[in-house]
């Protein structure tokens, strides 16, 4: 028998339910599909006007990982059915995914999300946009979309913008993968439990007293999770970041986009970390690399149905443009890891490409209603 790609579940309060939705497709790292899209957005808005549900709980099968993202497989077929778009599936999947995503981040209702293991792509995004974000020990983040020319969308350009010391455009540009103590400098995190506490702690969500009152149930959770994390949470584990953050701070600092990755490619060091998150880069697409800082920049002041609508429209260009495809095939199609980039490096991607991939492709954006 089929399982459900979402399971749905209310769990009993003294007075009224939590809403419990649960990633289900463990086998591919409970990647998104359109259909786990188009169900977290059904029940987001059924339970949003529902006084029972007092407060939302999304986690996933398994201990592997919350989120890797969005079903790229399914997106590269898309791609490649209808070369130069529109690519019908991959563009309803990303307005979709969007909307959703911008539904979490807006929601009246208090939202927990329990982000174990890997958290990639759209499952950074969902992790990011819920108002009470819980990681474990065993998190791990990243957001590699440079390896397979895409960009770190889904709220990416609004919560990478947000993080200190310009860390987001270094993360966003190399790929590196952080930790659990990382998610909590940066900002995307906001209490680190460990991972087989989950169900103790959504005993303690039923002992408290809920209310109607959005406000006061947002507090309260917030208390809850603060006097859960005295006896639930492990101790201080070392951060990838701050320890050198000061190097971060150097290289993220070079204005244009020419110089960082020029800075990356002379950097000389034995740290096996700063090595991996400078070959992310180096090796990425450097069309990719163009689009991705300079989506960053043209954001940074946006409110987030803005931030939304800009990524929908560079999303669609990318989908419907051969380096996605070309990237997603080199990685994960046929794995020779050898992608044919269009551009040798960054400072041969012609300005005039660049500038077409943030022009509109359709007269409307599917996102323009958002916020109204």
């Amino acid at each position: 028998m089929t399982q459900p790609s979402l399971i749905v579940d209310k769990i009993d309060l003294k007075k009224g339910v939590i809403g419990r939705l649960t990633l289900n497709q463990e086998s591919t790292l409970n990647s998104l599909t359109l259909e786990m899209v188009d169900s977290l957005q059904r029940y987001l808005e059924l339970w949003r006007d529902d006084d029972s549900v007092k407060l939302i709980f999304i986690d996933s099968t398994g201990d592997k990982a919350f989120c890797a993202g969005g079903d790229v497989q399914a997106l590269y077929k898309s791609a490649i059915e209808t070369p130069g778009g529109p690519c019908d599936y991959a563009e309803t999947f990303f307005a979709n995914e969007y909307r959703m995503n911008y539904t979490l981040h807006t929601y009246p209702k208090p939202i927990i999300c329990w982000g174990q293991g890997i958290v990639m792509g759209g499952g950074l995004g969902v992790l990011a946009a819920c108002s009470h974000r819980i990681v474990t020990e065993t998190t791990r983040i990243a957001m590699p979309e440079i390896t397979i020319a895409l960009f770190p969308d889904v709220g990416g350009s609004w919560f990478l913008n947000k993080m200190p010391d310009n860390v987001g455009r270094f993360l966003a540009l190399t790929g590196a993968s952080v930790n659990c103590t990382d998610a909590i400098y940066t900002g995307i995190a906001d209490e680190i439990f460990f991972n087989e506490s989950k169900a103790t702690f959504l005993d303690s969500l039923c002992t408290q007293d809920w209310s109607n009152d959005n406000h006061s149930n947002h507090s309260l959770t917030t208390n809850t999770i603060q006097n859960f994390s005295d006896n639930n949470s492990p101790p201080p584990s070392p951060g990838q970041i701050e320890s050198r953050l000061e190097l971060i701070k150097g290289l993220s600092s070079k204005e244009d986009i020419v110089s960082f990755a020029a800075a990356i490619a002379d950097l000389e060091t034995e740290d096996k970390w700063m090595i991996r998150a400078s070959d992310g880069m180096i090796n990425g697409s450097p069309f990719a690399a163009c689009w991705i800082d300079h989506q960053l920049k043209i954001t940074k002041e946006m409110p987030l149905e803005s931030v939304f609508q800009s990524e929908i429209l560079l999303v669609t260009n990318i989908i419907r443009d051969p380096e996605f495809s070309e990237g997603v095939r080199a990685l994960l199609i046929d794995k020779d890891k050898s992608p044919n980039w269009q551009f040798p490096n960054i400072n041969s991607v012609p300005n005039d490409r660049l500038e077409k991939m943030f022009e509109p492709p359709w007269p409307k954006n599917p996102l323009a209603d958002l916020g109204t």
